[in-house]
């Protein structure tokens, strides 16, 4: 297999690989964004609107937004990266065990992957938190549990079409152990479409961390994080927006630049024999 990589792509790309490695950087250097505490309260300063000493104004506890939504940043691309890594792992090796051996190894777990995908995903998440409470421990747990789904089937899938291979059966009759043709003929050709899928899960992540921070299941606080500070703002929606409209916009803009830097990649990464 020729790889061929083009590395033309549109402004937008550009704009959204930009937008995301200035999060990344926010997300590792909060510090250099902000000197203020995300935590601190400040009760003479409850409420107020957005001004050139906070610029993302305050909440109902004098607390600074901008401070907030800066080292939010951290917590929800921690619970993107870390709930989205375990499962792409535990999700591969199952599917191209399943893929490869077939017979009853491959009905087993689907037959496991049949079970959990019996259920929405949120549902399953929520379940999961309710049982074992909140917090990020049991957030991870949940996402763990239920995210390995939809790497197995990928991967399933792209070793069936591989799986008769010219030289995966050249490989086999050289007596290749198959540790090796699994890691070293198949995986290599499945490593792109999981990476793909990881990038699009790894946002998924995200907003479904935040949405179980929103429906008090998530992220404990004081904790700055984008879906709790969302829900806080709800009762001052009215009144003072700012306290639910930039953690939203925040969350809105990092989910739109990571799919489309992960829409742009896919596209125009071509395999060719």
């Amino acid at each position: 297999m020729k790889r061929k990589v083009c590395f033309q792509y549109p402004v937008r790309f550009y704009i959204a690989l930009f937008f995301v490695v200035v999060i990344v950087i926010m997300a590792m250097f909060p510090h250099i964004f902000t000197a203020e505490n995300p935590i601190t309260q400040d009760m003479t300063s409850l409420l107020e609107a957005p001004s050139s000493m906070h610029w993302f104004g305050t909440d109902e506890m004098g607390r600074d937004v901008f401070a907030r939504v800066v080292y939010g940043t951290r917590v929800d691309l921690m619970i993107g990266i870390f709930a989205m890594l375990v499962p792409a792992l535990v999700g591969t090796a199952l599917g191209l065990l399943s893929g490869y051996y077939g017979g009853k190894i491959d009905m087993v777990i689907m037959r496991i992957l049949d079970m959990f995908m019996a259920f929405p995903t949120m549902v399953m998440v929520i379940a999961i938190v309710a049982i074992f409470g909140s917090g990020m421990k049991n957030l991870f747990l949940a996402i763990w549990l239920v995210g390995w789904r939809e790497y197995a089937k990928l991967v399933r899938s792209e070793v069936l079409t591989i799986r008769n291979s010219e030289y995966i059966l050249a490989a086999e009759a050289m007596g290749y152990s198959d540790s090796r043709i699994l890691l070293r003929h198949i995986f290599p050709n499945v490593i792109n479409s999981v990476l793909f899928y990881a990038i699009s899960d790894m946002m998924m992540c995200i907003l479904l961390g935040a949405s179980l921070s929103f429906l008090g299941l998530g992220v404990p606080t004081p904790i700055p994080e984008w879906g709790s500070m969302i829900s806080e703002g709800r009762a001052y929606l009215m009144t003072s927006w700012w306290i639910t409209a930039f953690p939203g916009v925040m969350l809105a803009c990092t989910g739109i630049a990571i799919n489309i830097v992960g829409e742009e990649l896919s596209q125009k990464l071509q395999i060719t024999d």
